[in-house]
């Protein structure tokens, strides 16, 4: 869709790339696709319909057919699988490993790729995730690479949980997230890496408006 413009944001886990995704949908109108949602939507349907996250052939005709419908309603992500409301369900911790385990398998990456590029239309699309300017819109207009250090990460995801009266520690979030990180960068299939002409952030000791305005300042500019 040649009139349509593209920004992508991906990051390992907790570098607030879907706060940011989110932000720069909004300012700018376009389409947003949390391309994480799927995978941990995935996951959890694995759960639920007991299949192995091991199982490449059931996972990827899980994956054919995934029941899911993303929506917002006051301003929040709101996550239909199978028409019930796993919003908060799948930010567990326990599902955000599930998805980086299903992530692993190509044909199950192979099944969600189409779905996410037709969420591709006018105006744009706002996307974050782990490959999407290297995968799936290696085409992007615009690709951002947003990162933080394990310990920033693991202490805004514990605050994150304790906001939503989540109960969890902070040293096993930071082990999961650094165990997540290896798994993710190291897969064979589409590791987590920026891409050659992505804007690369370190938001360690930056806070969400400042990462917000240079994201900004980077989409006017080109």
């Amino acid at each position: 869709m040649a009139d349509a413009l593209l920004l992508t944001i991906d990051g390992p886990s907790g570098s607030g790339k879907g706060t940011i995704a989110q932000l720069m949908a909004k300012y700018l109108g376009w389409h947003y696709l949390d391309s994480g949602c799927i995978y941990r939507a995935l996951a959890q349907a694995a759960i639920s319909h007991k299949i192995e996250l091991n199982d490449a052939q059931a996972l990827s005709g899980l994956a054919a057919e995934l029941d899911i419908v993303f929506s917002f309603l006051d301003n929040q992500l709101v996550v239909l699988l199978e028409g019930k409301d796993v919003s908060t369900l799948i930010r567990s911790e326990y599902t955000g490993n599930a998805a980086s385990e299903v992530a692993v398998h190509h044909t199950v990456r192979a099944a969600l790729l189409r779905r996410q590029q037709n969420y591709y239309r006018l105006p744009g699309l706002v996307t974050d995730g782990r490959d999407m300017g290297t995968v799936v819109f290696p085409y992007a207009t615009y690709k951002v690479f947003l990162t933080a250090s394990v310990k920033k990460r693991a202490q805004r995801r514990y605050m994150q949980f304790m906001k939503k009266g989540i109960k969890s520690n902070l040293l096993e979030i930071a082990a999961k997230i650094f165990e997540r990180d290896i798994r993710d960068s190291k897969r064979i299939v589409a590791p987590l890496q920026s891409a050659i002409d992505a804007l690369i952030i370190d938001s360690t000791d930056m806070g969400v408006d400042a990462v917000f305005e240079r994201i900004r300042a980077y989409c006017s500019g080109m």
